[in-house]
């Protein structure tokens, strides 16, 4: 059922108030990405269960498969059934346009990513459409994220090392990120400090005195995009520095098709395939529960 905007507006109120509490209380919002009903599930659960804010995020494949409002649906469904504090995120939108559907949507918190769409857009070109988005996100009150940078990587399992020398040159700098947050009027940071999309043969490395002086330089709030693969040390040192978002992705999606194909194994015969859900979900939420216990976000819910 399609919010009214005022609704929209009354949500996008709850999650400013809610990376508000992250900030000032040194905790982090969980961002999980949505494959599926299944992992909405898992998602919910671990939120109840740990009793922490969360968000759930889709990307513009998710969006293609499942729709911008039936996802909005499906987690205004879940939030009512297991009363839990719970917004989305539309990750890495490609495009002032679809980022513009996201916000009409209702979608508490917007992700514009140039970038992704276009590896060779100028930080001007980037700058021009994240002003576009954040000038139209006043409609709603949603929250805005962006970066000048194109991050590395995918929502997948590499078998290439991580070459730091190369991604050290897409780093964020304490001076440009300055730059980029007072052209844009963002509210969301995205920073690059390490941190990769994806999962490789080595535990990610994070600059976190970097990430302390990008702290320094900006108001806004800090957001880590590529979280799967992260030793849990980082994601507790770079909660307390003041990041306030932590995007979370391959890590449970690799939970998701191991478990699968495990329960598929064992049974041959079985051919109702939601039978054999209960443990792809409780592997998922085991995911999402250890990671929210990293971010220092259980027991914040504030339903």
């Amino acid at each position: 059922m399609a919010q009214t905007l005022r609704q929209i507006r009354q949500n996008c109120t709850l999650a400013r108030e809610a990376m508000a509490r992250a900030r000032s209380e040194g905790f982090a919002l969980g961002a999980f990405n949505l494959d599926n009903q299944d992992v909405l599930k898992a998602v919910a659960q671990a939120a109840v269960k740990k009793n922490a804010p969360v968000l759930v995020e889709v990307s513009q494949g998710e969006v293609d498969s499942l729709g911008l409002d039936n996802i909005r649906d499906m987690v205004d469904n879940y939030k009512a059934y297991y009363k839990i504090e719970m917004y989305i995120n539309l990750d890495h939108s490609p495009s002032v346009d679809s980022a513009i559907a996201g916000i009409e949507a209702g979608y508490e918190f917007i992700h514009i990513d140039v970038s992704q769409a276009n590896h060779d857009a100028t930080e001007q070109d980037i700058i021009n459409q994240t002003s576009q988005v954040v000038a139209y996100a006043r409609l709603t009150g949603a929250l805005v994220e962006s970066e000048p940078h194109y991050f590395g990587g995918g929502s997948n399992v590499f078998t290439t090392a991580i070459d730091y020398e190369e991604i050290k040159k897409t780093f964020s700098t304490p001076e440009a990120s300055k730059s980029f947050v007072d052209a844009t009027g963002i509210d969301t940071y995205a920073a690059a400090i390490g941190n990769l999309h994806g999962q490789y043969p080595v535990p990610k490395m994070l600059d976190l005195e970097l990430l302390k002086q990008i702290r320094d330089s900006i108001t806004c709030n800090i957001s880590l995009h590529g979280g799967s693969g992260t030793p849990g040390h980082y994601f507790v040192d770079a909660v307390e520095i003041g990041v306030s978002k932590v995007n979370i992705n391959t890590d449970m999606r690799v939970a998701y098709r191991k478990t699968l194909e495990k329960v598929l194994a064992e049974n041959p015969t079985e051919f109702a395939v939601i039978k054999l859900m209960d443990k792809v979900t409780a592997a998922v939420q085991a995911v999402v529960e250890e990671k929210l216990d990293m971010f220092n976000s259980a027991g914040k819910a504030k339903v």
